[in-house]
């Protein structure tokens, strides 16, 4: 039960990233959440909505997980690993808040899933 709450916060956490790279990357608010210059935000528009889409990705399969339930266990590891990944990955190479903000829920969701919390 708590892995799963854990798992939807981690899909919620992606869903709303997804957004900020989709849609909100070139407005104030886009600029705020990542740091941006308003300059560097136009012309990366389209590179800043393709990440959108893989992280997109990322939340369709957390939800995916969820939705199979018990059969759902592998589905969930798979992709709270990636998430995992990527985060540190994002740490690693832009950001240390990533590791916060991605990398560390997910690795929480991800303990609870495997303890069978």
């Amino acid at each position: 039960m708590l892995a799963n709450i854990l798992v939807g916060l981690v899909a919620l956490i992606h869903l709303y990233i997804v957004y900020l790279e989709m849609v909100l990357w070139d407005t104030p608010r886009g600029h705020k959440a990542f740091g941006l210059k308003p300059d560097f935000a136009t012309a990366s528009k389209v590179l800043a909505a393709n990440q959108g889409l893989y992280n997109g990705f990322l939340v369709a399969g957390l939800i995916w997980g969820l939705w199979l339930g018990t059969a759902g266990f592998q589905v969930k590891m798979f992709f709270l690993l990636c998430v995992v990944v990527a985060g540190l990955y994002g740490a690693a190479t832009v950001s240390r808040k990533i590791l916060y903000i991605q990398a560390v829920p997910a690795a929480l969701a991800l303990a609870a899933l495997w303890i069978g919390w």
